[in-house]
């Protein structure tokens, strides 16, 4: 174990310092230290540009034809894996020259000739409401590209057609010092110019100022200014909360009610009739839950696919909290990409939990391909997300949009994958074989396997499989919304502690739901349990899916196939991890109730 925390160890160096050699030398000293003194240079970084309403479809700030002077001599900075990931690729400006406590004049940074082509190019990302974002100290900050007046779009900050369209070409800095440390920036956009496409070329000027402040907001609470707290702390968003935990008390008490009064009601049954002889056990002509006690223990139909969907969901939701805690403590929200950064690293090192329950499970239920079914349960997830990935790289690389990563950080990914993540797996699956692999089960098996009933249609496992993932997803619903908000409008999600809470309510309540379910299955006489209490639970990321066409029809403005590609393609990974945790919930909980009832009666 030392061993592979060292190699992981190692290999996180190794992200490190290729993420330092891909940064421009000599430009980190001071922003790495967040502190200047009078006349020293602050840098601007430009990051990305594309339209407002599709927030993946970005592009380098310089695939516009903005100021050609600003490309000579340019200085990259990539970041951390979560940056790249996330589609940020900073780029130095040679245009702004700004100095710490040094006031700016208005200053022209740039004399451009626009010619007919660039009037187009620049006239179209106007009318898509094109927005950029800058860098500064680590500070984002944002503006449009233009403005459409008198068309259907509207005034600044909203696209249209048929109205006239203004680029803007002034650029006003306003930049908040607390003593030698800078603590906001503001941009404002002004000066539009009308853009006329008739005319073979238009001769554009483009000018900056800076000014500085003092203020009294602490450096260390500098970023609370992008949190939306009328949105995240709204009175629905507490409602939601409470209404999900009286749920679970009511859910609760309503499954302990119902199956404590209904079991002990079938535990007299069953013990009068162990009292009775073999005559009359067979004229009372036994039913329920009981006549299944030989089979309801026989390995599941397709183990290897099982084992490898129970482990790998049950590391989710151990990843899950570590994840949500470590966020919390850290206050990663923060940092760009450090939230992605602590998922990637956190579920490589939980590997080991997923190899674990897989191969102990296999083992429980006498399997012989334990080799194959590690390597399946390691690949399972990633090859799902990296065949998505993959697809909307290539989509992103057509469009040479920045969101396309980087061959060096999908190498970084390939070892992280196979010299972390499968070693860990490996170790996971050969402790739990080794640990938790002999089975003990209260009830013998029966070699050959008893006849399952026909049942009404609610009674079948496709129904209860398909209705099962209601309840949990109506204890999520709300947080949801507040989730995908963040995701796809541009707001800072940092209530991570509602995450949690809200998290455990849907494990408790998916719980519940598949322990119910499993009763009513085996008191139907069905003993194929294992699938349908996993897929019972796991329905719940059908639902988040269907949730999710709703939210992209009709609450944002996204528009094209290439933004429908990342959003549905995203969905997909996170409703498939989600599917996972909650099936793995349900067949743990079933699993504890099965074993806890059987044992508890006279089997022969």
């Amino acid at each position: 174990m030392a061993v592979k925390l060292k190699a992981a160890a190692a290999l996180l160096a190794a992200v490190a310092l290729v993420s330092l050699a891909a940064a421009p030398r000599g430009a980190l000293a001071d922003e790495s230290t967040h502190r200047y003194v009078a006349g020293e240079a602050v840098t601007l970084w430009t990051n990305k540009v594309g339209p407002y309403n599709n927030p993946q479809e970005t592009f380098n700030y310089y695939a516009l034809p903005f100021c050609k002077a600003g490309r000579d001599h340019i200085q990259r900075k990539f970041g951390s894996l979560g940056n790249v990931l996330m589609g940020n690729e900073l780029v130095k400006s040679n245009l702004h020259h700004i100095k710490f406590l040094e006031d700016a004049p208005k200053t022209s940074y740039c004399d451009q000739v626009l010619s007919q082509k660039d009037i187009a190019r620049m006239v179209g990302a106007i009318e898509q409401n094109y927005w950029f974002e800058f860098y500064v100290d680590d500070l984002p900050i944002w503006g449009f590209v233009g403005k459409v007046s008198g068309g259907e779009g509207g005034d600044a900050g909203e696209g249209g057609s048929g109205g006239d369209v203004s680029m803007y070409t002034h650029q006003k800095f306003v930049i908040a010092h607390n003593a030698d440390r800078i603590v906001s920036v503001q941009l404002t956009m002004m000066d539009p110019v009308a853009l006329d496409a008739s005319q073979a070329e238009q001769k554009m000027t483009f000018t900056y100022e800076v000014s500085f402040e003092e203020s009294e907001n602490s450096f260390h609470r500098r970023y609370e200014q992008y949190l939306d707290f009328n949105f995240f702390q709204h009175k629905i968003h507490w409602f939601s909360v409470f209404n999900s935990f009286m749920m679970v008390i009511f859910l609760v008490g309503l499954v302990s009610m119902i199956l404590i009064r209904t079991l002990k009601k079938d535990y007299a049954r069953y013990a009068k009739e162990d009292e009775l002889d073999s005559l009359e056990r067979d004229v009372n002509d036994e039913y329920g839950w009981k006549l299944v006690h030989g089979d309801v223990f026989r390995p599941p139909r397709h183990l290897m696919w099982l084992s490898a969907v129970y482990g790998v969901g049950i590391q989710f939701c151990v990843q899950a909290v570590v994840v949500v805690v470590t966020v919390i403590c850290g206050s990663l929200f923060m940092e760009q990409g450090a939230v992605l950064n602590t998922v990637i690293i956190s579920g490589a090192l939980i590997s080991f939990v997923g190899g674990y329950f897989s191969g102990s499970f296999y083992s429980q239920n006498d399997g012989k391909n334990w080799i194959k079914t590690m390597i399946f349960s390691t690949a399972l997830f990633p090859g799902f997300a990296f065949t998505i990935m993959f697809i909307l790289n290539t989509i992103a690389w057509a469009h040479n949009s920045m969101v396309a990563i980087p061959f060096l950080y999908i190498v970084m990914l390939v070892v992280l994958f196979f010299f972390v993540t499968s070693p860990l797996s490996l170790a996971g699956t050969i402790v739990g074989r080794n640990w938790n692999g002999v089975p003990n089960y209260p009830c013998r098996i029966k070699r050959i396997p008893s006849p399952v009933p026909y049942k009404t249609w609610y009674l079948t496992p496709t129904a209860i499989s398909l209705l099962g993932g209601l309840l949990p997803f109506g204890s999520i619903f709300i947080e949801m919304y507040f989730l995908f908000t963040s995701m796809w409008n541009y707001k800072v999600y940092y209530v991570y502690g509602f995450m949690l809470l809200v998290f455990l309510i849907m494990l408790i309540v998916t719980a519940c739901v598949s322990v119910v379910a499993t009763y009513f299955l085996l008191n139907a006489e069905n003993y194929h349990w294992h699938w349908t209490s996993f897929l019972s639970s796991a329905s719940t990321g059908i639902y988040v899916f269907l949730y999710s066409i709703h939210f992209y029809v009709f609450k944002t403005k996204m528009t094209g196939l290439y933004q429908a590609s990342f959003y549905y393609g995203y969905t997909l990974i996170f409703c498939f991890a989600l599917s996972l945790m909650c099936g793995a919930v349900g067949y743990l909980s079933s699993g504890m109730f099965v074993r806890t009832i059987y044992r508890n009666i006279k089997c022969d």
